[in-house]
């Protein structure tokens, strides 16, 4: 648990307009993954609107193991409301197929369910947790949001990434240095089909690397069940150890994968954009 840290001035005044914002509608429901920023929002939702905020957190293959638990724990230590719902971005062709605007048909998924639900409970406004940062690199859920008039008040208060992990500390919630947790179909290569099974591979690769003590890593999927393990670059060495890569190998294959690598330029968060058009990596595009 972080010790309560001082905001500079800058931020308390961006964190009393965002929970000014937040206030300013009649009731939300917060799009509530486990990640840092949706948590920040559920937080500010929470304390402008208390009983007529509710988070609500969406369930499918693509999330990683723990990860919804740990959406439930960080609801109740807010205090705020918690509503699950199943999601079924797998059983449509286009975010099947995994081309680059893969996100996009998973959002639409999430965001139409979301429309659904916030009628049935009479929620007036659906909020993310997108912040200033995401605007820059390559987001087609992003146009999900707008075509769902879902509301973005980390980048309406103009909160960076860090601020934002700033305001969890001074929150003291737990996850306030979390690495980025993108789904697990992210890991895998566009035009590679995405499926649970292959998600699920990948699940259980990360979380073996995990237990060797890595916080960031990523096992992407690519053509042939080849498995490209991005570490921390100080972390290379372990990994490449006689003893250490034969139990990784070894798992990896028992897993499924047919190939293992290790990739020399380190970990690097969203690595596959490089495959996307320079056209489609325009902001806003």
């Amino acid at each position: 648990m972080p010790v309560m840290t001082e905001l500079a001035v800058p931020l308390l005044a961006k964190r009393d307009q965002l929970i000014d914002l937040l206030g300013s509608y009649e009731s939300c429901a917060v799009a509530m993954s486990a990640g840092v920023d949706s948590t920040v929002v559920a937080k500010a939702a929470q304390l402008a609107l208390g009983d007529r905020a509710v988070a609500v957190t969406g369930s499918s293959a693509s999330l990683a193991e723990g990860e919804l638990d740990e959406a439930r724990r960080l609801a109740e230590l807010i205090g705020i409301r918690h509503l699950v719902i199943d999601t079924s971005e797998f059983s449509n062709p286009d975010y099947r197929r995994n081309a680059p605007d893969r996100c996009f048909h998973c959002k639409t998924e999430l965001y139409t369910q979301l429309t659904g639900l916030a009628a049935r409970l009479g929620v007036a406004v659906i909020v993310n947790g997108a912040n200033v940062d995401d605007i820059g690199d390559y987001r087609p859920g992003m146009q999900a949001a707008a075509n769902h008039e879902v509301r973005s008040p980390l980048v309406e208060c103009g909160f960076t990434k860090s601020d934002v992990r700033q305001l969890a500390a001074h929150w003291e919630l737990p996850i306030w240095d979390k690495p980025a947790s993108p789904c697990l179909s992210s890991r895998i290569a566009y035009g590679e089909e995405a499926t649970p099974e292959r998600v699920a591979m990948v699940d259980r690769a990360e979380q073996y690397l995990r237990q060797l003590g890595l916080r960031e890593c990523r096992v992407r999927y690519h053509r042939g069940d080849l498995a490209r393990i991005e570490a921390p670059v100080a972390a290379l060495a372990q990994l490449a150890d006689p003893a250490v890569r034969a139990g990784l190998t070894a798992e990896l294959h028992r897993l499924g994968f047919k190939f293992v690598t290790l990739d020399l330029d380190g970990f690097q968060s969203g690595s596959l954009n490089r495959l996307v058009p320079l056209e489609l990596l325009k902001p806003n595009a």
